[in-house]
C-alpha cells in the first residue's frame, strides 16, 4: 500500500521544498500539487454543488511544475505528481518539455496527474471550448507521448498539429511517466484505459470500489492492456474501516489533503496523517 500527500501550494502555505522534506521524512511515498493558473474574478462555473466560495488558496498557487522541482530538489526518495495537470490550458510541446525535464531532473520521480478541469471561464482565457475538452485533452497527451518517445515526433489531430521536431531530453522513465487520470466521471475509466497508467477518482459517490475496478478491469483487458493502479484522491481520514475496504477492493494508493497553511498547522497534520499510515500499514 502506497500513501501520499496532497496540498494546495498557495504562497501563503508552507514553501514546497520544506513541505516535501517534512512529507519524505515521515514515510509518505509521494507529495501531489494541484494546477489552477488563474482564477477569473468573474465566474459562473460552480465549484461544488452547493456552489459554495471558492477557497482562497485557488487563486494564490505557484506554478506546479516549479513546485514540484523545488520538492524534487531536496528529497532523495519522494515521488512528486501533479494532481492534477490541467493539460486542456497547456501547450503540449512545452508541457512534455517540463515533464521530461522534471523526470529527468528528478532522477525518475515523477508522476503525471492530469485531468480536464471544471472551471469554463479559466479554460476559455486559454482558448479552450469547455464542451470540446476532453479531445483536446486525449490528443495533447498522444502527442506529449510521442514527443517523449520518437527521435522526430510528429501528430496530427483536430486540435493538435506538427510536423517533424526534435525534442530533449527525453523522460528517463520509460516510455515516459506514469500518466493518471483523474475524475469519476461518466467516461472517465474509457479515458484510463485508453492512454492512462493508473485511474485518480475521488471518494465522493463511492460507497464501494468493486464494480468500478472491474469496469476498468475489462475495458484494459479490451484494450489489450494490464489493469492499472488506482490512487484515491482525498482519501477520508475519520473511517479507518473504509480505508481498509477500500484497500481490500483494489485500490493501492491513499492520498490525503493537508490545509495550504503554515508550518504551525500542517505539521500537526502531518503527524496525524503518519500515524494513521502506520495503523493501516504497508
Amino acid at each position: 500500500m502506497r500513501y501520499g500527500i496532497l496540498m494546495f501550494q498557495a504562497d501563503f502555505a508552507m514553501h514546497p521544498a520544506e513541505l516535501a522534506r517534512e512529507v519524505e521524512a515521515r514515510g509518505f511515498e509521494s507529495l501531489f500539487f494541484p494546477e489552477h493558473t488563474h482564477i477569473p474574478s468573474k465566474r459562473l462555473s460552480p465549484w461544488s454543488p452547493r456552489n459554495d466560495p471558492l477557497p482562497e488558496m485557488y487563486a494564490h498557487m505557484h506554478d506546479v511544475f516549479v513546485a514540484m522541482t523545488a520538492a524534487a530538489m531536496v528529497t532523495q526518495k519522494l515521488i512528486v505528481a501533479s494532481g492534477i495537470c490541467l493539460v486542456v490550458e497547456r501547450d503540449p510541446i512545452i508541457t512534455a518539455k517540463e515533464v521530461a525535464s522534471l523526470d529527468q531532473l528528478s532522477g525518475g520521480r515523477f508522476e503525471f496527474g492530469i485531468g480536464g478541469g471544471w472551471n469554463r471561464e479559466e479554460m476559455e482565457n486559454h482558448g479552450t471550448e469547455f464542451g470540446t475538452r476532453w479531445k483536446l485533452m486525449r490528443e495533447r497527451i498522444e502527442a506529449m507521448k510521442a514527443i517523449w518517445s520518437e527521435e522526430r515526433a510528429t501528430y496530427h489531430g483536430e486540435f493538435v498539429n506538427f510536423d517533424e521536431i526534435w525534442s530533449w531530453p527525453k523522460p528517463l522513465q520509460k516510455p515516459h511517466p506514469p500518466i493518471l487520470v483523474a475524475g469519476n466521471g461518466a467516461r472517465t475509466l474509457q479515458r484510463v484505459a485508453r492512454y492512462g497508467d493508473g485511474w485518480l477518482p475521488l471518494p465522493q459517490g463511492l460507497d464501494s470500489f468493486t464494480d468500478k475496478l472491474k469496469e476498468l478491469e475489462d475495458l484494459c483487458a479490451a484494450a489489450g492492456r494490464p489493469m492499472v493502479p488506482v490512487s484515491l484522491f482525498y482519501a477520508p481520514t475519520s473511517k479507518p474501516a473504509k480505508l481498509a475496504q477500500f484497500r481490500a477492493e483494489g485500490v493501492s494508493r491513499f492520498v490525503w489533503s493537508v490545509p495550504s497553511a503554515g508550518r504551525d498547522v500542517v505539521l500537526p497534520k502531518l503527524d496525524e496523517l503518519a500515524r494513521l499510515k502506520e495503523q493501516l500499514g504497508a
